[in-house]
């Protein structure tokens, strides 16, 4: 199975290279191409569904009947803790009053069951969150403290787990310790579930903008600009009030060649886990999951497009060196978060104002074609300058009370990027939706 799998990405890339044989080419041949369909399985909102192996059979089994040749199952969550037995990671033995014992293999049930039905098993992986600071819960408030992030929080800084405007625990990704304990973590999964056909890397990234503000970030990113910065922290970002009398960050002098470093430390750690991953495993798929908003993505420190395409020659945040530090060629698969409720461009052309929630990390208001399926895609798709395939992904429950809308973008994914994730499948339960997500359906 797994040698199959690894077949149809080598094929996706190649034809995706084809065509698109250059970053400024559009692409005219999306529906030529072979879809590849992913259900994701999240490790909180799941937790007691899949404590037992006849549940796992159960959905795996719904998921093949619905057309999904794929599952994608989270196994690391955003506290750090992880669900299966782990001599590194602390272990997720309760969620929401649910228990597990230790040694319940979650996911070598997916592997099994899933290969048996002739399904793709892939595994996510939550690499630089340590914390759910709603719950108050994660290795940042229990075994490593000294990893979270500083945040830049109107001036004062302070560590992430003070700042409850996000419930995103994260670790500072720039810390050599946190890397190298990633690492381990990957090291350690790879060489015990040698079943695996690929995993998924969830939150390689910043918190946002104002995070981090560490003195080892400081220092790591002097280096790195080979100058001190004279006034810390308002040579990076400053704040001033906006029209609406709110505080909000704004530009220093240094802050162009900031967010070239920072997505210098999230591109080399992708590029040490792709090379450590491989050695181990070469038939391995590595893959990334972020947001598709690429214009504003560079606060979080991503740089997901290919090292062909340059954005400082369409925005003002990026040096001519940034395009250094793109990494879609280290990917074997990118799922890319088109997390918006209009369909298509026209939509945008005839909507008068935002539409939709722009709460995820680094969205803006602006009414772009990159907020809708098809702009987000097309959009993807031309800066990965064809060197992985592109899955658009699609968050359920934005379309909740209009299901004929979550129909219709499905199908506009699958229509204009190389298959499409659904996250999640508690909301295909929840809401008794299989028979509008069912890939056989010819309106899907």
């Amino acid at each position: 199975m797994k040698a199959v799998n690894r077949l149809i990405v080598i094929a996706l890339t190649a034809i995706a290279a084809l065509l698109s044989a250059s970053c400024t080419q559009s692409d005219d041949g999306a529906q030529s191409r072979r879809n590849s369909n992913y259900m994701w399985f999240d490790c909180e909102a799941n937790y007691q569904r899949l404590s037992s192996p006849d549940s796992i059979r159960y959905y795996l089994a719904k998921c093949k009947d619905a057309g999904f040749d794929n599952v994608v199952v989270d196994v690391k969550s955003i506290m750090g803790e992880v669900l299966y037995d782990s001599r590194i990671a602390p272990y997720m033995g309760e969620w929401d009053g649910w228990y597990r014992s230790q040694d319940y293999d979650m996911l070598s049930y997916f592997i099994e069951y899933g290969h048996e039905m002739d399904m793709g098993v892939y595994a996510s992986l939550n690499i630089f969150s340590g914390g759910h600071n709603w719950a108050r819960r994660g290795i940042i408030y229990k075994e490593h403290p000294e990893w979270q992030s500083i945040v830049n929080d109107k001036g004062v800084l302070k560590p992430i787990s003070e700042y409850t405007k996000t419930y995103n625990g994260m670790l500072n990704p720039a810390d050599p310790q946190v890397q190298q304990y990633e690492l381990d973590i990957l090291r350690e999964f790879a060489e015990k579930y040698p079943g695996i056909d690929g995993v998924i890397f969830d939150r390689v990234r910043y918190d946002d903008m104002t995070s981090d503000f560490s003195d080892l970030s400081r220092s790591l990113f002097e280096e790195y600009s080979g100058k001190a910065v004279e006034n810390w922290p308002e040579d990076i970002i400053g704040w001033e009030k906006d029209a609406s009398g709110e505080l909000t960050w704004t530009r220093g002098k240094d802050f162009i060649k900031w967010v070239e470093w920072r997505a210098s430390v999230i591109s080399g750690f992708i590029h040490r886990a792709h090379e450590l991953l491989k050695g181990i495993n070469p038939d391995l798929a590595i893959g990334d999951y972020t947001g598709a908003w690429y214009p504003t993505y560079y606060q979080l420190g991503v740089n997901w497009a290919s090292k062909e395409y340059d954005p400082s020659e369409e925005y003002d945040w990026a040096s001519p060196e940034y395009r250094n530090t793109g990494y879609a060629e280290m990917l074997d698969i990118y799922m890319t978060g088109l997390y918006y409720t209009l369909v298509t461009k026209e939509e945008v052309d005839k909507a008068a104002g935002i539409t939709g929630p722009r709460s995820e990390a680094a969205m803006d208001n602006s009414l772009t074609y990159c907020y809708s399926i098809e702009g987000g895609a097309e959009l993807a798709r031309r800066i990965t300058c064809g060197a992985v395939p592109v899955i658009g992904s699609i968050y359920v429950e934005q379309y909740k009370g209009d299901w004929d809308r979550f129909a219709r973008a499905v199908r506009q994914a699958r229509k204009d990027t190389d298959g499409v994730m659904i996250f999640d499948i508690v909301h295909i339960i929840n809401h008794g939706l299989w028979d509008r997500v069912s890939l056989n359906n010819n309106d899907i």
